[in-house]
């Protein structure tokens, strides 16, 4: 007999929908954050993922921290995170800020 034949009743494959499908368990999560809560911060301040969490916008540092680009920065900002998106990248350099990756 074939693996998950089970006498001719429905297979639990197909009575269990939610279970099927593939869980990549090498995924990353990252904790997301938008320009737009980057604005409480001073300009030509430092942004760190430490300051973020001192600051309410990241719960923890156990995830790495990802900048996405929603909203506008309106001053120069350094900020240091894991990841950058290219709009965010963008979006912090034309306001005359740096980044810097996080390994």
């Amino acid at each position: 007999m074939r693996p998950g034949f089970e006498g001719g009743q429905l297979p639990l494959t197909k009575a269990l929908p939610r279970m099927r499908g593939f869980t990549n368990i090498f995924r990353t999560e990252y904790n997301v954050v938008n320009l737009d809560r980057l604005s409480g911060f001073q300009a030509d301040s430092e942004v760190t993922p430490q300051h973020m969490v001192d600051a309410g916008i990241v719960k923890s540092l156990k995830k790495p921290v990802k900048i996405l680009g929603r909203g506008e920065v309106s001053r120069a900002l350094a900020v240091e995170a894991h990841r950058f998106s290219e709009s965010a990248r963008r979006k912090i350099e034309a306001a005359g800020g740096s980044i810097r990756k996080i390994k």
